[in-house]
């Protein structure tokens, strides 16, 4: 049933129908969502409309079933051309070469050399260039075409930025820009995140449920191997390291903003909560509302437990926390003291439920 469908997207995408055969992939997928093959034809669909954050998404699940499928990484690299994250392609684009020998990999991995040479001439050339993100006039083709695609997948997620699955914030400290989606009860095998030059990819794929994705092209360049990100039972929270220590405006890339550099890193900074939306927003009012979920949270069993120890811990003085590390170690598990005078100068011994036998492993 599958293999049938995706010959029918496969005939749509000849007839140049890409919007209908990302859908006819999106119901091929749903009937095997082990096939690579069709995560990497939908990827090429994608690009051919324009979706290109999608088109990453992707490419990175069929590599994610098939790490030696080389056209995977040809579609990888060539969504992360289109979005100008040149360092991304060529790595993409250098790993699918080594997997087949395939003339466009080679094409397109020198397009990217040359592009990463044209910016760093921009770079040595002017003394603020690292500073403003930069209008191009591959920038003016893209934002041209966004203009022009106004049906099909650039309406849907016209669609989703209005009305939203999960509701999103951000903050930001000198060093790294926090997200945080809030989204209860998601395991975290069903959450898809990359990180980019300027690209956050994140995917939820609930099965029996709309896939929810949310892929911003970021207002500056972070590092991507010092991004990192957790899925907890309230929300899943990603931490962007910065390049540069810049004040963002905006989460999503603005044309022709200046960011203000901040000077010291190590100084007094409170976090700023900026937004893109025209409407004034209560960011404190936000950061307040995220710190109550967190404390709100619900926990069963040894989650619940683990959190209430560490409150304890937490708020501990030196002592409390030396009794507590002693008792607990000495006990096998068994007691835990917040009294340093009492278990101080003697061994605590271990004191097992009743019914129960403490042995030493």
């Amino acid at each position: 049933m599958a293999g049938e469908i995706a010959a029918k997207a496969q005939d749509a995408f000849f007839d140049d129908d890409f919007e209908r055969a990302v859908d006819l992939y999106t119901q091929a997928i749903k009937l095997n969502p082990n096939d690579a093959d069709l995560f990497a034809d939908r990827a090429q669909a994608n690009i051919k409309l324009g979706y290109f954050t999608g088109a990453v998404a992707d490419a990175n699940k069929a590599i994610e079933v098939d790490p030696s499928m080389a056209k995977a990484y040809l579609r990888k690299g060539t969504a992360f051309l289109k979005l100008e994250e040149y360092y991304s392609a060529k790595a993409a684009l250098e790993k699918g070469s080594s997997l087949a020998k395939d003339a466009r990999l080679t094409k397109l991995i020198k397009e990217c050399e040359e592009r990463i040479a044209e910016e760093n001439r921009d770079l040595n050339g002017s003394s603020v260039s690292n500073m403003v993100p930069q209008s191009s006039d591959r920038n003016s083709g893209n934002l041209e075409v966004a203009v022009q695609q106004q049906n099909g997948t650039h309406q849907r997620k016209e669609r989703e930025a209005v009305n939203p699955k999960y509701r999103h914030a951000f903050y930001q400290k000198p060093e790294e820009v926090v997200v945080t989606i809030f989204a209860k009860g998601i395991p975290a095998n069903y959450v898809t995140i990359d990180f980019g030059e300027q690209i956050l990819s994140v995917t939820i794929d609930v099965p029996g449920d709309d896939v929810y994705h949310f892929q911003p092209r970021l207002f500056q360049k972070i590092v991507p191997d010092k991004c990192r990100y957790e899925v907890l039972s309230t929300k899943i929270e990603m931490r962007l390291a910065k390049a540069e220590p810049i004040n963002w405006t905006s989460l999503e890339y603005v044309a022709a903003v200046v960011p203000q550099k901040i000077n010291s890193p190590s100084e007094s900074y409170r976090p700023t909560y900026p937004s893109s939306k025209p409407r004034r927003v209560d960011w404190d009012k936000l950061e307040a509302e995220v710190k109550k979920e967190e404390k709100d949270e619900k926990l069963d069993g040894d989650a619940a437990l683990n959190k209430f120890f560490g409150d304890i811990y937490k708020s501990a003085d030196e002592d409390m926390r030396r009794a507590m590390n002693k008792s607990f170690v000495e006990s096998n598990g068994t007691v835990l003291s917040t009294d340093w005078k009492d278990v101080g100068s003697k061994e605590v011994v271990g004191s097992p439920p009743d019914g129960m036998e403490l042995k030493k492993w």
